[in-house]
């Protein structure tokens, strides 16, 4: 990873800019075109951790013809031995993902590390030429995302974000409705995930030193401030989303599944002004991530709010029984009638007669292939999936805004053109996160 020591810090927070954000990208499973890797051969596929997330990614990958598992990477020896027990006769191992990203035959690579990593990783792909499926959040400070956003241009990589839900033929449904403009102008939105954790969360007293064999911790924590292991945190994402070092708590852990419908639907650009509280009230246990955060995002024309709470399930209209579990949903409230929906589901409720006579509008975006199986297809044809960064950081940047504001207890103004915090030295500074050494981000991309 190249580093440009002459562009500071300093020197960011008083210029940053970027370029301009592209739309989304709809695409079909018969696209074709000019490519890197031509159709007919083989895509020598990477992963860098290990766990879960990582697994299901890469699972979706290998079963598609053409695709070939040649290397596989986690600072765990317990992670990453069954990926190469099942891929061993084309796969190698490793535990530095820098020692990976040299193999000159490697064609992309998914990254589904903890997100503190996201940042460092995606853009050391990026400069050594490797498409990128990154899991989400994308990142978790506003500077990682126009890093990344721009490394991926600069590189001219194809990067998918792991948004799966985009995929889903609701999402499409609901983006067509929204778009046939049968609600009438839509002057808010509503968002929100919510589960029940209290009030013990994960659980207390587990911090030790005792680390397992295999693990190397040192590498695991890497950039972030250095902790002691805890067996909880490394169990997978879920359990990752306890922790503001390692995540950014459950904000950004969820919400880029659930705004980004809004965001597409309503072809948001970047918001005016990101408002944000909160804290952590209830929850004794070894983490150290805010239990409940509302967000009230402005943009010129709508007001959009994200409301998280992990000591409550109550879930409005989407309760759907007693029981105590997940839930979250989506409100559009248009002058005709509001929109309501989750992953799976919507429904409309017309305010009084307005919205008589109106039809459900044809289908015209086309079914996903499959959120991984789009980016292999935009691998070969060289063209950007729906989810690039280009397009993600409209969903990126208000929820690291929001975590930012709940830091610091106020306000966050922005300049969508210029991409700048406005009147805000504070938080300019604290945009660009400082990583623990030998770490660093490489300030050229901002």
């Amino acid at each position: 990873m190249t580093s440009n020591h002459s562009f500071s810090r300093r020197r960011f927070i008083k210029t940053a800019g970027a370029a301009a954000i592209a739309a989304p990208v709809i695409m079909q499973s018969s696209m074709a075109g000019s490519s890197k890797v031509p159709a007919s051969d083989r895509i020598n596929l990477g992963i860098i951790g290990c766990g879960g997330l990582g697994n299901a990614n890469l699972n979706a990958c290998s079963s598609q013809p053409g695709v070939v598992v040649t290397a596989a990477c986690d600072v765990w020896k317990d992670r990453l031995d069954p990926v190469l027990a099942k891929f061993g006769s084309t796969c190698t191992g490793y535990t530095d993902f820098r020692e990976m990203l040299q193999r000159k035959d490697l064609d992309a690579v998914i990254i589904a590390t903890p997100a503190h990593w996201h940042a460092v990783m995606a853009i050391a792909a990026a400069e050594a030429g490797k498409d990128i499926y990154l899991q989400k959040p994308m990142t978790m400070h506003f500077g990682e995302s126009l890093a990344v956003r721009n490394a991926v241009k600069k590189h001219n990589v194809i990067c998918q974000v792991g948004t799966q839900i985009h995929a889903s033929d609701n999402y499409r449904r609901v983006v067509e409705l929204i778009r046939s403009g049968n609600l009438g102008d839509i002057g808010s939105v509503r968002t929100f995930f919510v589960m029940n954790e209290a009030p013990n969360g994960i659980g207390s007293g587990n911090n030790t030193m005792n680390i397992p064999k295999g693990l190397d911790w040192d590498l695991w924590v890497g950039p972030a401030r250095m902790q002691p292991f805890n067996p909880n945190l490394v169990k997978d994402a879920f359990y990752h989303c306890f922790w503001m070092d390692f995540s950014g708590g459950w904000t950004p852990g969820m919400a880029p599944h659930i705004i980004d419908l809004p965001v597409w639907a309503l072809d948001l650009g970047l918001p005016l002004e990101v408002s944000a509280t909160g804290g952590r009230f209830i929850l004794k246990d070894d983490g150290d991530v805010y239990d409940n955060h509302e967000v009230l995002i402005r943009y010129p024309k709508l007001n959009m709010t994200w409301m998280n709470s992990i000591t409550n399930s109550y879930g409005f209209d989407f309760l759907r029984g007693k029981e105590s579990r997940r839930r979250l949903g989506i409100y559009f409230h248009g002058v005709n009638g509001t929109l309501q929906t989750d992953y799976e589901n919507h429904i409309i409720l017309p305010e009084g007669n307005r919205m008589d006579g109106m039809e459900t509008p044809p289908v015209s975006i086309p079914s996903s292939p499959g959120h991984e199986l789009e980016w292999l297809e935009c691998i070969r044809s060289r063209k950007q999936p729906s989810c690039n960064p280009a397009y993600h950081v409209k969903i990126d940047i208000p929820l690291t805004l929001s975590t930012l504001s709940l830091k610091l207890g106020r306000s966050i103004r922005f300049d969508p053109d210029t991409e700048k915090i406005i009147g805000d030295n504070e938080a300019v500074r604290l945009s660009v996160p400082e990583y623990r050494s030998p770490w660093k981000l490489p300030l050229e991309y901002l």
